[in-house]
């Protein structure tokens, strides 16, 4: 007897969204987002000749599924020899943030092999082969925002909404001295982060305009809307959906955490909304030598930052973190700061940036801002 198979089911598999890995002295952290997708091998007998047109960000609302799977994680050296070999569960959104710890062995490793080992019991699903992202010393990053600050993107009104989703990014106005910005420093050898509030299922479309634009091996970091759909999530909340603090200063903290201290660390943004007071939040913690809890405390109140009791513990987690690899650092190396600046883009020619009093009365971190048009 043969067992029936529904060829609509089989017309999807698990595919990766996304997939970010960066090696550190430590660790190779992983960073990958899974969806199921259809299979277009099922249309071969298809032979009309499509081509290819940038992706508009609808075309990926499929994303807004949540599904949870079983990744199996294969390291291998320049000889195609396993030296690794994990399987790690998503989280119910089908996310998974991982770390490889490294002893002299695994050092070795070039490639990380990824299949899907849960939705079809019996299968290994080869989703891709990867080759880690080394940042060398001395470690240079540039984390950029993306919404009012590379491209001039709306959102305020249901028509504005609608147009972002019916056109590709390339549709919107690029600011060309913000990107003009980026590729220099890009050039100069730092390493790129794009951080944007726009919702998870724009990762393509973002990815089509940053290689139109010769940016080729950024890390996106993006915000996952099916969080504010579950009843059961904490990690953001509804009133999170229109306010940035929480999810900026997570991902800056995530990024530092995958790539270990930089010697220098450019931070982009615009005076749209709140991107000069999490930079400097950023700073602060980064130059001073400060206590993760005395420092969350002081500065958990501002209007950015009020969360829920989970999203703190989540972030006092996360600068316990940085602060353990921040005393390694300065084991190392005593005398040593990172070199940060923060270049903000202004609304208007007259445009000033109103900063904490703390920030500027006490540690002067607003020197380290720099204002363009």
């Amino acid at each position: 007897m043969f067992a029936r198979i529904n060829p609509v089911e089989n017309m999807k598999r698990p595919h990766l969204v996304h997939f970010l890995a960066i090696v550190n002295d430590e660790s190779i952290t992983l960073k990958a987002s899974i969806t199921m997708k259809e299979n277009h091998l099922f249309k071969i007998l298809d032979l009309q000749l499509n081509i290819p047109t940038p992706t508009i960000p609808y075309q990926a609302l499929r994303l807004l599924n949540a599904y949870q799977f079983t990744l199996k994680i294969v390291g291998l050296d320049a000889e195609k020899n396993i030296l690794y070999s994990r399987k790690i569960d998503s989280d119910s959104f089908g996310n998974i943030h991982f770390k490889i710890p490294l002893n002299e062995e695994r050092k070795k490793m070039t490639v990380l092999q990824i299949y899907e080992v849960k939705s079809r019991p019996g299968l290994e699903i080869h989703l891709g082969s990867y080759i880690p992202i080394q940042i060398l010393s001395p470690k240079k990053l540039v984390i950029c925002d993306f919404d009012k600050t590379l491209v001039d993107t709306k959102y305020s009104t249901t028509k504005e909404v609608f147009k972002s989703l019916t056109k590709p990014l390339s549709y919107f106005p690029t600011v060309p001295k913000s990107l003009e910005i980026l590729l220099q420093f890009i050039k100069a050898g730092h390493h790129p982060f794009i951080l944007s509030a726009s919702p998870h299922f724009y990762e393509d479309a973002m990815r089509d305009w940053l290689y139109q634009n010769n940016i080729f091996s950024a890390g996106i970091f993006l915000k996952d809307y099916r969080q504010f759909l579950s009843p059961l999530n904490s990690e953001l909340t509804r009133r999170d959906i229109k306010k940035q603090g929480l999810y900026k200063l997570n991902h800056l903290l995530d990024i530092l955490i995958m790539t270990g201290i930089p010697d220098e660390l450019i931070l982009m943004g615009d005076n749209y909304e709140s991107d000069p007071l999490i930079y400097l939040t950023i700073a602060h913690f980064l130059r001073e030598e400060t206590d993760p809890w005395t420092f969350w405390n002081e500065i958990k109140e501002k209007s950015a930052f009020l969360l829920q009791p989970k999203q703190n513990a989540q972030i006092l987690n996360k600068l316990y973190q940085v602060d353990n690899l921040l005393k390694r650092e300065r084991k190392k190396f005593p005398h040593k700061k990172t070199h940060i600046e923060i270049l903000i883009r202004k609304r208007f020619e007259n445009d000033g940036i109103t900063i904490p009093e703390e920030y500027t009365n006490q540690t002067k971190l607003h020197f380290l801002i720099h204002l363009y048009s």
